[in-house]
């Protein structure tokens, strides 16, 4: 996977934060794994489709995404339920739809594919052949990481 295809979703997440939860996402750690097995605690997956194709996924810990969520709500959660898990879709949602118009600028046509939600620690995610790029963001509410498997189509 091509690194360039990373800086569409980290402009798009840091517009996204700082509108949305006021905060500053900082670039931690970049790393290419062999597999993706995460221990996070909420992971939103997204499909990309057109000039890239591949997976999106956003890895959240308990904690930050019920922060994330009272921020956004104003509501005070225990756990992460059905509301907490369709709040935090809608986020990487609007992540994703930010960077596919980055993409667009730079002449990639692409699009994705409505999110899908897991919740609970030590998820395993085999994604074709491709090695994922694995962002680790850090804000004041926690680190997330941002993992992607994109490449060209065929």
């Amino acid at each position: 996977m091509k690194a360039e295809y990373l800086n569409p979703f980290i402009e798009a997440t840091n517009r996204v934060f700082q509108t949305m939860l006021n905060l500053e996402p900082e670039k931690k750690e970049l790393k290419m794994e062999e597999d993706l097995i995460t221990s996070n605690d909420a992971n939103v997956v997204l499909g990309v489709t057109g000039d890239l194709q591949g997976t999106v996924i956003f890895g959240f810990p308990e904690e930050m995404t019920l922060k994330m969520v009272k921020e956004m709500s104003g509501m005070e959660m225990a756990e992460i339920n059905s509301f907490v898990s369709s709040a935090l879709g809608e986020v990487a949602n609007i992540i994703s739809g930010n960077a596919m118009t980055i993409l667009h600028d730079e002449n990639l046509s692409c699009d994705i594919v409505p999110p899908r939600i897991f919740i609970g620690e030590y998820k395993s995610f085999a994604v074709e052949e491709e090695q994922p790029l694995v962002l680790t963001l850090s804000t004041a509410m926690g680190e997330f990481d941002l993992n992607l498997f994109l490449k060209e189509k065929e």
